[in-house]
C-alpha cells in the first residue's frame, strides 16, 4: 500500500534512495497486496452482499464452499489489517527520514495525504466503489497526532479503537429484532439481479450503483467500522514498528512464540467462527452480529503470526527468487493496488469482459492467480529500469513539488 519502507537515518527533503529501503517491510507489503485481492476478488465479481454474507450469491457448495472457507480462515480482514499496520509504520517512517529537511516534514505530509485522498476518491467514484485509500488518508490525519507516544500505549489505544465496532454490533444483536435484522443484511432479489445488470453492463451502466455504494463506504460504513478499525491498526503497526517487529530487529525465539501464540489463539478463534455460522444455519443476523465477531479478532492475532513468519523468511530467504519477487511487489505496492482494481474490472465488468455474477468462487480464485503472476512478472521488470513504481512517482512528484528521478 502507499507507505514507505524508509530508513530512519536519513536527513533530505525527498524520498530516500530504493535500495536503502528495509527490505522486510517491503516482502510483507507485497505478501499484504498479494493476499488482499483473495477478498477483494469477491467484490470485484459478485454482489456487495457477499462479504457480509457469503450463501446470498452463487454456488456455495462442494469446491466453492471450500473455496470461500480456505479465503475466510487465511485471508479475510487479515491482509487488510496487514496494511494498516504497515501504513501506521510508513508515517513513523516518513517523519523520521524528513527529519532535518528543508521542507516541514508535517507540510509534506499534509499534503502527501491530501493527494492520497483525491486518488483514492478517483478510484472510488470512477472504477471501484471498495478504495481503502480515502480511509487511510482521512485517518492518517487524526493518529499522526500521537506518533510520539510510548508503544505500549499506542498499542493499547490501537486495540481500544478497533474493539469498539464490534462491540457495538454485538450490543445491536443483542437488543434488535432477528427479522428486522436478517431483512436489513439481506438484499432482495430484485436487487441483485440489478446490481448483475449494472456490471455486466457499460462503464456508464454501472454508475447508479457504484456512486451509491462508495458514498456508503466512505461516510456510514467509515465511521461506523472502517475508520475505527484502520486507526486502530495503524497505531498498532506503529507500535510494533517502535518495538522491532516489523524490522526484524527482534530475536528469532520471539518471532517464533508469536508464531505459536497468536497463530493459534487466532485460528482457535477464526475456525470457532465457521462453526457458529454452522451450528445457526447461517443465520443471517446471527452470522454477521456474532459469527463475524470471531473472525474479527482472529483476524488481528492471525496477521501478526503473518509477521512472524516472513520476518523469519526473510532471515533466510530474502535475496531468494521468492523474497527479490515478493519485495518488488511491496516496492510498487500502489500501483500494485490500483492495477489489481484495473486488471479485475477488466475481466468482470460489462465495458469489457463481463463476467460479472458468472465466475463460481474456485475460477475466482484461478483469476487471482493468474493476476498474481502478472502483477509479479511486471514488478520485477519495472523495477530493473526504474527506482518507483509509476502511481509511486507521480505521488511523490506531487507531494515533493518537483519531478523525482525515476530510471535508474
Amino acid at each position: 500500500m502507499p507507505d514507505s519502507a524508509e530508513p530512519a537515518d536519513h536527513d533530505h527533503a525527498g524520498p530516500v534512495d530504493p535500495d536503502e529501503r528495509i527490505v522486510s517491510l517491503d516482502v510483507l507489503r507485497g505478501v499484504a497486496l498479494l493476499g488482499i485481492l483473495v477478498i477483494n476478488i469477491w467484490l470485484f465479481s459478485m454482489p456487495q452482499v457477499v462479504l457480509s454474507y457469503p450463501p446470498a450469491f452463487g454456488d456455495f457448495s462442494g469446491a466453492n464452499y471450500w473455496a470461500w472457507f480456505v479465503s475466510h480462515v487465511f485471508a479475510e480482514l487479515k491482509f487488510i489489517t496487514l496494511f494498516s499496520m504497515l501504513f501506521g509504520a510508513g508515517m513513523l517512517l516518513f517523519f523520521q527520514s524528513k527529519n532535518g529537511s528543508d521542507t516541514p516534514a508535517m507540510q509534506l505530509f499534509v499534503r502527501r495525504n491530501i493527494l492520497l485522498v483525491m486518488i483514492g476518491l478517483g478510484h472510488a467514484f470512477l472504477l471501484w466503489y471498495g478504495d481503502i485509500l480515502i480511509a487511510y488518508g482521512l485517518c492518517a490525519f487524526f493518529i499522526v497526532a500521537v506518533r510520539d507516544w510510548q508503544p505500549k500505549d499506542l498499542a493499547v489505544l490501537g486495540v481500544v479503537l478497533a474493539a469498539l465496532p464490534a462491540l457495538l454490533e454485538l450490543l445491536t444483536g443483542l437488543g434488535g429484532s432477528t427479522a428486522e435484522l436478517n431483512d436489513a443484511i439481506l438484499p432482495a432479489q430484485t436487487a441483485l439481479d440489478a446490481e448483475v445488470t449494472a456490471y455486466q453492463g457499460g462503464w456508464l451502466e454501472q454508475m447508479d450503483h457504484r456512486i451509491e455504494a462508495a458514498i456508503e463506504q466512505h461516510t456510514v460504513s467509515f465511521l461506523g467500522l472502517v475508520a475505527w478499525r484502520a486507526s486502530g491498526m495503524m497505531l498498532l503497526g506503529m507500535a510494533l514498528f517502535k518495538w522491532g517487529v516489523l524490522t526484524n530487529d527482534r530475536s528469532a525465539t520471539f518471532y517464533r512464540k508469536l508464531i505459536a501464540v497468536a497463530g493459534s489463539s487466532g485460528l482457535a478463534l477464526i475456525l470457532a467462527g465457521v462453526w457458529h455460522r454452522e451450528f445457526v444455519d447461517w443465520e443471517p443476523a446471527t452470522v454477521v452480529l456474532f459469527s463475524d465477531q470471531l473472525n474479527y479478532f482472529g483476524s488481528i492475532l492471525l496477521s501478526l503470526a503473518y509477521i512472524g513468519i516472513i520476518m523469519l523468511f526473510c532471515r533466510r530467504w530474502a535475496t531468494s527468487i521468492v523474497g527479490t519477487a515478493l519485495a518488488a511487489v511491496g516496492k510498487t505496492a500502489f500501483s500494485n493496488y490500483l492495477f489489481q482494481t484495473v486488471a479485475a474490472t477488466t475481466i468482470f465488468y460489462g465495458h469489457v469482459l463481463g463476467w460479472f455474477g458468472t465466475a463460481s468462487r474456485v475460477e475466482q480464485l484461478g483469476i487471482v492467480l493468474a493476476i498474481w503472476l502478472v502483477q509479479i512478472l511486471l514488478s520485477v521488470l519495472w523495477l530493473r529500469y526504474f527506482r518507483f513504481g509509476p502511481v509511486e512517482w507521480v505521488w511523490r512528484s506531487l507531494t515533493y513539488g518537483e519531478t523525482q528521478q525515476l530510471r535508474r
